[in-house]
Formats: structure tokens, sequence, C-alpha cells
């Protein structure tokens, strides 16, 4: 190449140089993925959001940050489900002295009404909150609901920012929201994600009556009671539960819905108190293996496995083996659909029940009673083991008198009472002393008779299904033979 050659050729390379960077900003400067941006909603919605601090001078408050000078007693705690107290011999534990315990709130009216968890604030003996621009302010507990796991707090103040609330009904699966609070104390913290899943049921028995929302938001202790916002900076959920194994975010979190907790704080407010309405019935999941026998094509709707004597779903004539399938119009395509129907209704309240019954359907009109939160513990230890009985189920009958049948509320002819269950299988399931059975199967008894004759053919690895009564309730006892 001559020196001509060279010198044209780094003219050109230099006159090219130029143009590649003049065209390079243009092409940074377009995103390739169009990502919400939250600045605007957090600094609208920030200001509401306030970090409560609980102290308890006898016994450390169910919060979230770890107690001072605590010391963690050696008990069980369920790995799932956890609120965000911790775990005992983990910072967090409760523990037998007092100390202090952090959570999240948000102001709900200009006059000072706050909402937050009712873990966070149970058993305070002082709580102030904490507002964004400092100021503390000592807070008054209006009143507390654990099984919505809401609470209720007043601080003096006026023309107090608040937040919007929302509406969760509409929450669908891939929705964008966000969660402001105070993770280990970091106040105000701000973390975004989607909605997982709606209607969700907590494994915790008291907390039926809320159908969670499941987001995939990072969620920790301190972060109980605040706010989970939609695209529109409005609440549509307070932040209450998490799936742990560790005690700390694993990627699922969950919600009340905002209508369960104001539908809380409406009653707080007014009374002091929540009251819910209640059927009066045990139920469970449809079962594959039930489909012929119920007469239904597929496993949806909620199974009655017992009712309670004198409940509202008795006096309607519901029955043990019956199918509901909706409730005031509303589908229940599983059993954890109906209890948060029924318990945002008020005692009193009538409500239509479409049931499958004998593989017919048939609506039944119900009015609710007044939930008796005792229903909601368990049952005792079982008796002790005792020597076999005569007969498979290991469960020995003597005959009701026309007295005893009158008493329970029995016709003639109908039911044996169990004098002692001997059968581990039988124990275990509940079946206990003092109860009548009704049915063995299919099959009515009324004589000891009738029912060793029911039972005779039962060999181990049988399923039994018996229809029992007791003082609370009439449904089925199912237990295999071992």
């Amino acid at each position: 190449m001559t020196p001509t050659s060279i010198r044209a050729a780094a003219l050109a390379i230099a006159l090219l140089v130029p143009a590649v960077h003049a065209q390079a900003p243009s092409v940074a400067e377009a995103p390739l993925v169009s990502l919400p941006d939250f600045t605007q909603l957090v600094e609208r919605a920030g200001p509401a959001v306030v970090n409560i601090e609980a102290t308890s001078g006898a016994q450390v408050v169910a919060g979230d940050e770890p107690a001072q000078g605590a010391e963690p007693q050696p008990e069980e705690v369920p790995e799932i489900f956890r609120r965000f107290f911790g775990q005992p011999g983990q910072p967090g534990g409760p523990g037998p002295r007092g100390g202090v315990s952090q959570g999240t709130g948000f102001l709900i009216s200009q006059d000072g009404y706050v909402l937050t968890n009712h873990h966070v604030v149970a058993g305070a003996d002082e709580i102030v909150v904490k507002l964004d621009d400092r100021n503390e302010l000592k807070a008054r507990l209006v009143g507390s609901d654990p099984l919505s796991d809401i609470a209720l707090l007043k601080v003096e103040g006026k023309g107090l920012p608040v937040l919007r609330i929302g509406d969760s009904r509409n929450l669908k699966p891939g929705q964008w929201v966000v969660a402001i609070g105070s993770p280990f104390g970091f106040d105000h913290s701000v973390t975004a994600g989607v909605v997982s899943g709606v209607g969700r049921r907590s494994l915790d028995p008291s907390q039926q009556y809320v159908p969670f929302i499941q987001t995939d938001v990072a969620i920790n202790r301190g972060n109980s009671g605040g706010p989970l916002l939609n695209t529109r900076g409005e609440v549509v959920g307070v932040n209450s539960q998490i799936f742990s194994n560790s005690g700390g975010y694993m990627g699922v979190s969950f919600a009340i819905p905002i209508e369960v907790a104001m539908n809380a704080v409406r009653q707080l407010r007014d009374t002091g108190k929540v009251v819910r309405g209640q059927l009066g019935v045990r139920i469970q999941d449809v079962t594959r293996e039930r489909l012929a026998e119920l007469g239904l094509d597929r496993p949806a709707g909620a199974f009655v496995d017992s009712v309670e004597n004198g409940s509202a779903a008795a006096r309607a004539g519901i029955r043990p083996g019956d199918v509901i399938t909706g409730f005031n119009g509303r589908a229940i395509g599983r059993a954890a659909d109906l209890p948060p129907l029924v318990g945002v209704m008020p005692p009193g309240s009538r409500a239509t029940v479409g049931l499958i019954r004998n593989r017919k359907p048939l609506d039944v009109v119900v009015t609710l009673s007044a939930l008796d939160a005792a229903s909601l513990q368990a049952n005792g230890p079982a008796a002790p083991a005792a020597p076999a009985a005569g007969n498979p189920l290991g469960v020995v009958v003597e005959p009701l008198d026309a007295a005893a049948r009158a008493e329970r509320g029995l016709p003639a002819g109908e039911g044996v009472l169990v004098s002692r269950v001997v059968g581990l299988a039988a124990r275990r399931a509940g079946l206990a002393p003092g109860d009548v059975i009704l049915q063995v199967g299919r099959a009515s008894v009324g004589s000891v008779a009738g029912f060793d004759a029911a039972v005779a053919g039962f060999k181990p690895g049988d399923e039994v299904r018996l229809l029992v009564r007791n003082a609370r309730s009439t449904g089925f006892v199912t237990f295999t033979l071992r």
C-alpha cells in the first residue's frame, strides 16, 4: 500500500468514527422494556404510612422487631404462616420480660384513625405512632379483632395525611402492587411485586374468615400492618403474613383484603368489637373419590361433615352429607370459599344456601346466628387406651331408652349410645362415650343388634363412616380400620 492510499484509508476511518458515535446516544436512550415507575405513587402515599412502636411491661408484644432484653422460651412454632414476631430463640421471639416491638400502620382519617394488625399491638401497655415528619404521637387502642388480625388506633390530630381506600374485589393475578413499611426498623421502605393469587386460605383455623391476597412483594418483620397499594396509590390490602421456613421473606406473602379490614374497622369504631354471622357447620372439600356417591361431575362445593345442634344450619334443615354449592348467589368452588362469605354478614341476616342433596339441587333460607369463638378451639386429647371390644371397630354401644331419645331430640327406634371406645382408629377420629350413632355407612341403626350386624363385615384397611350425634352437633366420623 502506497503512502497516499494509507492516508486516504486513515481519513475515511476518521470520518466514520464520529458518525458512529453520533448515532450511539439515540440507540442507548431507547428503552427495550417499559417498566413501572412508582416514585409519584410513593411520594403521595408515603406521608400517610406510620411506624408503630408497642411497649409491654409484662410480656413482649407479639409484634415485629427484636424484643429488648427478652429471653426466648423454648416452644414449638409452626414453620408456615408466621406472623412477624419471629421464632423463639431468634430475634423478635416472645419472651417473659417486657420489651418493645415495631410494626407499620397507615392513617385512614384526617382526625387520626390508624389501621394496623392485631398482632402488632396485642398486649401492649403503650403504643406510639411515628409520623413521616418524625413527629411522635401516643395512640389509644380503639379495638382489636384477632380473627381478622385487624386493630384500630386513634391519635390526636387534625388535617393528617390519609391513604385512599381502594377495592380489592377485582384484583387479578399479575397486577402490580406496592408495599410501604418498616422492615427491621428501616422506615418507609418500598417494595413492589405482583398479585400471585386471591382468595387464599390460611392454615391457621382462626383465620378462615379472611380470603387472603397472595403476592410476591418482599415482606419482612416490621411490614406487619402496612398498606398494600395498587398502581393508583389506593390501599387494596393490609400486609399480615408470610409463608416461610426461616422466619424471613421467601417469595410468598399475604395481605388482608381491604374490604375485610374496613368491615372490621367500622365495627371497632362503632362498638369496639367485631361480630360475625355463623352457619354452624363443619365442612371440607369435595374429593374425587366422593363424586359418584354425591352425584357430581367435578370436585366442587363444600361437603357438610357435621351440623351443630340448634345452629342456624340445623334450623334451616341443612344435614350432614349435603354439599353447599352456593351462598347468596355466589358459587362455592371449595370449602374455603364459604366462611368469608358467611363471616362478613351480621348475625340475624337471612341468606339463601344452594345445596346438593341425594344428587338433587335444593335451596334453603337460613338466618345466621352469631359466631361462637369457642367453636374454633381444638378438641382435647384422646382418652387412654382400654381393652379391645368384641367388634371390628372397637366400639361398645348400648340401647337408648325413650327418655334418652327425647332428651336428644331423636325419634323412637333411632340410634344407639356409645358407652366405650376402645378401638384406636375410632378414638383418634373423635368418637367418644355419650355419642349417639345414627348410621353405619348408609344403614340406619336403632338397636345394639342392628349395630353389631352393620359393623360385622369390616376388616383392616376398610373405611368406616358413622353418622354421630353428640351434645354439640350431628355429623360424620370417618376413619380407616388398622
